[in-house]
């Protein structure tokens, strides 16, 4: 019976030559990245509260409409 050592050996196929794929370059992605993403991370009791980006995008939406009503100065007062 035949084994698969696929798995266990680290080398490329010999089609594969490694001239072919070029040099790599480490981090070369990762400032684009940085800009498009903004990571999160919730307390437990958080995400169970809002367990959806959406539900914890709405929530800070409201939030911030509320403190932004709050804040405004108001017509009329001295």
């Amino acid at each position: 019976m035949k084994t698969d050592n696929a798995h266990d050996d680290d080398e490329m196929r010999p089609e594969y030559r490694r001239e072919d794929l070029g040099t790599g370059v480490r981090g070369k992605h990762y400032q684009a990245y940085m800009e498009s993403n903004n990571l999160v991370l919730l307390r437990p009791e958080v995400a169970e509260a809002f367990p959806t980006e959406e539900a914890v995008n709405e929530a800070l939406l409201s939030l911030i409409r509320i403190a932004k009503a709050s804040t405004r100065p108001r017509s009329g007062s001295t």
